[in-house]
Parts: structure tokens; C-alpha cells; sequence
């Protein structure tokens, strides 16, 4: 009954695999981190205003470069990161070689920059693959510059930006009556609120934990805990500093910031604030999950200890009796009495009943 009414729990914690890298991988001849070149690279362009509106979801190289002859709003979203297409665009837009480089990095730290009137930003845009309860996490850079920003993302297949082009394509929207760094802004903002989304599911699977260690206190459970704690970790790791980076803008004296534009980098920095104290509460807690197995664990090598206990005392006055009489003498003087052995049994009988009963009076079991 008990294992039927844990099954819907122990069906979402099962999957426990090792971690693998989704997109990196580890070359040990230089012992560096590299990217896996992807097949395709996918260009998106919006080109908007308050009143007008332009879609490219197959922009072309030369596309790309047409675009910043317009005076409007332009955003272009890069999925997949290859060096031929992230150097043209970074020339034709200005982008200094070392933020390109930084463009192409892999495993870089959140990180925020200006150069020659170009801001930058590279932070994890994290995401919860539920089959696993593994934190994934990609690298993304996005650039602003005049009337533009630009989006590096290593993953073609997702991201958390659909909000933000719903948005631009509804005549009206805030977005589409602000200035580029709003837009800046808003991408910004959309990564760190999927913080909250992951963190949440994390804080499920911590709930979870603490409903099965008190009925599996095993060593799958442990294994799921640490796995969990190194979930925790890694993920704090990432986004810790997203504070300093977004802390930075709202530092930076950067023309292509505008004063109204500074209470919603605010906002963004009370989230990513937000994010990491909620990261390091739920690492505690999946310490405190620790203290509970191993307290669990206690418990019932507690409870084990104490039977075998009760049951040694119980028996060693029997094994003392049986012992004696089991010498092989012959002048042992009730040797030969008639009924002797069911005598010795209804004494070790009683001894044994009396002792049941005064250590039940005790509260000994």
C-alpha cells in the first residue's frame, strides 16, 4: 500500500544519469572546452517602429547588412554560433574583435563591457529538462549598439525570447514605442524571470525528496539528494554573476542608455537579486535534506540495534541455563531426576515471560 501511494513520486525522481555536457565537449589535447560547429546558422531580423513592422525569420548574410542602413529599431537574433557568420556581422556592425572573441567563447563567466560605444553582455540562459531534473544551460551575448541589438545564441533549437516577439508584433506594445536600450532591457529581463521558472522546479523536486526520505532512507536516495545538491550548485554558480553584470549597466554613463530606461535595469537587478538568495535558501535546504537522510538513517539503525538488543537479553539467561546443563559430567545431581528437562524448560519459560513483561512495564519496546 505504502509503495503503491510513492510510485507517482518515485516515477518523477527516478531518471538519476550522469551528467553530460549538452553542447560542450572536452578536447583533451588542448584541454580546453570546444563547441560542436553547428550545421546550419539561423538569422532572425525584426525591423520595427511605432508603426511599422518587419519579419525575417531566413535573413541572408547580405540581409543582415542591408538592415543597418535603416534608421529603424533593428533586432537580430543569431541561433548557432559559427566564426564565419558571428566575424561578418560583427564587422559590418562595428563589434570590437574582442568582444567577438568573447562571442565565440565557451564556458565564459556573466560578464558586461563597453567598447568603442558598444555594449555587451554574456550570461547562461538556463533551462529545466524535466526527463533528466538536469539544469541546462547555453551561452548568450547580446550587443547593443545604435538602433540595434544583436543576439548570440548557441542553441538554434529553443529559447526564452517568444514573449518579447509576440510583443513586437502587437502595433502599440511598449516595446515597439521605446528606444533600442528598452529592447536591450527586455531580453535581459526575460533570461533572468526564467531563473524564477527553473528555480521552481528545483524547488519541486526538493519538496519530493522530503516526502521520500522518510520511507526510503537508501542509498539511491542519497545518490538523488547529491545529485540534486550538485543541480543546486552549478546552477548557483551560473547566474551569481548576473548580479554584477546587470549592477554594471546601471553604473555605466554609456549614451546608449537612457535615464528613463534606468528603473527597469533596477527592476532586472531586484530579480537577479531575488534569483540568488533564492538559489542559495534552496541550497540549504537540500542540505538540510542531507541532515534528514542521515538522521533517518540513524533512526532506524537505532531501532534495529534496540531489538537485537532486547532479544540478546532475553536469551542469555536461557543460554545460561542451557549452558550448564549441557556440561558433560555425571555428578551433575539433577542429571537423573525424573522430568528434570520439562522442569528446566518451565523455569526457562517463566523467566523468559517475566522478563517480556518487565521490560514492557519499562517502555524498553
Amino acid at each position: 500500500m505504502l509503495k503503491r501511494a510513492l510510485q507517482p513520486i518515485t516515477d518523477v525522481l527516478n531518471p538519476f544519469k550522469v551528467r553530460k555536457p549538452r553542447i560542450m565537449n572536452f578536447n583533451p589535447v588542448d584541454s580546453v572546452l570546444t563547441r560542436p560547429v553547428p550545421e546550419q546558422v539561423k538569422i532572425t531580423v525584426f525591423e520595427y517602429n511605432e508603426r511599422e513592422l518587419t519579419e525575417d525569420q531566413h535573413a541572408t548574410l547580405q540581409e543582415c547588412t542591408d538592415y543597418r542602413r535603416s534608421d529603424k529599431i533593428k533586432w537580430i537574433n543569431v541561433d548557432g554560433l559559427r566564426k564565419e557568420e558571428v566575424n561578418y556581422i560583427c564587422k559590418e556592425y562595428g563589434i570590437h574583435y574582442l568582444l567577438e572573441e568573447d562571442i565565440l567563447s565557451v564556458g565564459q563567466r556573466a560578464k558586461m563591457d563597453e567598447v568603442e560605444n558598444r555594449l555587451f553582455c554574456l550570461l547562461p540562459m538556463v533551462y529545466f529538462k524535466a526527463e533528466s531534473s538536469i539544469v541546462e544551460q547555453e551561452q548568450v551575448s547580446l550587443v547593443m549598439g545604435p538602433n540595434f541589438v544583436i543576439s548570440f545564441q548557441e542553441d538554434p533549437a529553443r529559447d526564452v525570447f517568444d514573449p518579447i516577439r509576440e510583443r513586437l508584433r502587437i502595433q502599440g506594445s511598449k516595446v515597439r514605442n521605446m528606444s533600442t536600450d528598452y529592447l536591450f532591457y527586455s531580453l535581459l529581463d526575460i533570461i533572468v524571470d526564467n531563473y524564477f521558472i527553473v528555480l521552481d522546479k528545483l524547488g519541486e523536486r526538493i519538496e519530493l525528496m522530503e516526502d521520500v526520505i522518510p520511507h526510503q532512507a537508501n542509498k539511491r536516495t542519497l545518490a538523488r539528494i547529491n545529485y540534486l545538491r550538485k543541480e543546486m550548485l552549478l546552477f548557483k554558480r551560473a547566474i551569481a554573476p548576473v548580479r554584477e553584470l546587470v549592477n554594471g549597466l546601471l553604473k555605466s554613463e554609456n549614451d546608449l542608455l537612457a535615464e528613463r530606461t534606468e528603473k527597469y535595469f533596477k527592476d532586472v537587478y531586484d530579480h537577479i537579486v531575488q534569483a540568488t538568495e533564492m538559489a542559495e535558501n534552496y541550497r540549504d535546504m537540500v542540505t538540510n535534506l542531507l541532515e534528514l537522510y542521515h538522521t533517518q538513517t540513524s533512526l532506524k539503525m537505532n531501532e534495529v540495534m534496540k531489538v537485537l538488543a532486547v532479544v540478546t537479553t532475553l536469551m542469555a539467561p536461557l543460554t545460561v541455563i542451557a549452558g550448564i546443563y549441557g556440561m558433560n559430567f555425571d555428578n551433575i545431581p539433577e542429571l537423573h531426576t525424573k522430568n528434570g528437562y520439562f522442569v528446566t524448560l518451565g523455569i526457562m519459560g517463566v523467566m523468559l515471560v517475566s522478563m517480556i513483561v518487565f521490560f514492557r512495564k519499562r517502555g524498553w519496546f
